[in-house]
């Protein structure tokens, strides 16, 4: 019989959750909806029980496609999705978050966040009077969603502004990997301020976006994945766009033993000089993983048109 991944407590929220959540962006990357279903049910036997989305992912397929895999079992996971509103009303937000219900196939949602709050000014417009904040507390307090959050890839300082209003959020997804901790930290910057607000931290980007550090032979991935599941957080989001991946990952999330600190300092000395000018964390120093809906939304070139 398989063994189970290792659990945890959902940080601050008493909920039980696996070590290791399953990306809906790369789980929009499978081929047909049938695999994608293999990957899901597999998962979820194993002990994998938090599920990651956003409203734009794959321009809503991927929820779509997770919403089918999950029918019959959605009670046996945790859900998140994210809502892409970039800056505007709470109303745009409300209307984002009955799309995404419907495109999962559920009446509410475990988890819902701001996704990809990456540029300067968004803080201030999430929080102005009718702003998506305010989204977050209407749904809540309809049940619509239990935990309210926020994501983000670009710069700590926006974390930590968005951080600086007291509002109550539940959890905070944020890069966090062996080579974070030494260009840009969120590790050093943001995470000690969310366990001083009892905000849950969700750690993504454990293998720098697209396993490029990996591929290049700059870290082991069984180390890497260890190195972010070891640090003080409710569950690290993998992406996962096949059998194969999944089951490396369900390997080192089984019977999993955290790194000592010593461990984990010295994998950061060993990453150090390749980790220094960020060419491994392209998503903080430029718009490789930025969003469609967000450069669309606050005027940016999109992927295509920056190529042409």
């Amino acid at each position: 019989m398989n063994r189970r991944v290792t659990r945890r407590t959902f940080g601050y929220t008493g909920v039980d959750v696996a070590i290791i959540g399953i990306g809906g962006y790369h789980l929009g990357l499978v081929k047909t909806q049938a695999e994608a279903n293999r990957i899901v049910h597999e998962a979820i036997d194993r002990g994998v029980n938090f599920f990651d989305n956003a409203w734009d992912y794959h321009d809503g397929d991927a929820e779509t496609r997770m919403g089918k895999a999950l029918k019959g079992r959605r009670d046996e996971v945790l859900l998140m999705t994210k809502v892409c509103t970039h800056g505007r009303d709470g109303k745009t937000a409300m209307r984002q978050l009955h799309q995404s219900l419907r495109r999962l196939q559920t009446d509410h949602l475990d988890v819902w966040q701001i996704h990809e709050v990456i540029y300067a000014n968004e803080p201030e417009l999430y929080f102005r009077p009718g702003g998506a904040v305010e989204a977050l507390d209407e749904a809540k307090c309809a049940g619509k969603v239990r935990f309210v959050g926020f994501t983000g890839h670009k710069d700590p300082a926006i974390h930590l502004d968005m951080l600086s209003h007291g509002f109550p959020f539940d959890t905070c997804q944020l890069p966090l990997n062996c080579f974070d901790a030494g260009f840009r930290s969120f590790e050093q910057r943001v995470l000690p301020e969310l366990h001083r607000q009892h905000i849950t931290p969700i750690g993504m980007k454990s293998l720098g976006g697209e396993g490029d550090p990996v591929k290049k032979r700059a870290v082991k991935v069984a180390d890497a994945l260890r190195y972010a599941m070891s640090l003080p957080v409710g569950v690290t989001v993998s992406g996962i766009d096949s059998l194969k991946i999944l089951h490396q990952n369900l390997r080192i999330a089984t019977d999993f033993e955290p790194m000592r600190e010593a461990e984990m300092e010295a994998l950061r000395r060993q990453v150090a000089d390749k980790a220094a000018d960020g060419h491994f964390e392209l998503y903080k120093t430029s718009m490789k993983n930025d969003g469609s809906e967000g450069r669309r939304v606050h005027g940016f070139p999109s992927e295509k048109e920056m190529q042409a």
